[in-house]
């Protein structure tokens, strides 16, 4: 239960200090959200360090479910929401559906490792493409991503690659099947396609 708290407290501290990053105008309210969207996977690492009951550890993810869906219909969290509710964007919650799925099924398959190259690379993959690819995109690929957006998270798995999976060249044939889940995924559901894509590619493969 110590490490449950802790992630709690993990993820509350990066809203928070998103939050106040904002106020103080150092994050824009966009950069403020990728901000939690970065920060937040890294729970992941740290429940994997201090949990070993995979119920305990599903606790946090299942419970931002419900928690970022109220959150999105009454902006209890505003430095997650965007103003324009026109899109339905309901990423935040695939995002903690996401975390609850692959948590569960590494910890009771052992795949911790993959699991956390899967989380990564959307938080880091995803919430740096997004910010690059809007300031120095150029190239417009596919559904208004770029170029730019495609090599960031190319070159993100790859270095997450080499950092928590032993395949050798697979690893570049990974890091550029990331870079096409997420060039491909509609707007917001990179955040179910893109981790739950790749952890079940990798489930697949040894590790």
């Amino acid at each position: 239960m110590v490490g449950v708290l802790a992630g709690f407290g993990f993820v509350f501290a990066t809203l928070g200090l998103s939050t106040v990053l904002n106020k103080i105008n150092v994050l824009n309210d966009e950069a403020a959200r990728k901000f939690i969207h970065i920060g937040v996977a890294h729970w992941y690492l740290l429940t994997w360090w201090l949990v070993d009951n995979v119920w305990l550890a599903i606790i946090a993810p299942v419970t931002f479910i419900f928690l970022n869906y109220a959150s999105y219909r009454f902006d209890l969290i505003k430095a997650m929401e965007r103003d324009d509710k026109s899109a339905n964007d309901l990423g935040t919650v695939y995002y903690a559906i996401s975390l609850a799925i692959i948590t569960y099924l590494s910890y009771t398959f052992s795949l911790q490792s993959a699991a956390a190259f899967s989380l990564l690379v959307m938080g880091w993959g995803d919430g740096l493409s997004a910010i690059l690819g809007k300031k120095y995109g150029r190239v417009e690929l596919y559904n208004s991503k770029t170029l730019t957006g495609f090599l960031t998270v190319f070159a993100v798995a790859l270095g997450l690659g080499f950092i928590f999976l032993d395949l050798g060249f697979l690893i570049v044939v990974l890091a550029f099947f990331a870079a096409l889940l997420e060039l491909v995924s509609p707007k917001g559901f990179d955040n179910l396609t893109l981790p739950l894509g790749l952890f079940i590619l990798l489930w697949a493969l040894p590790l």
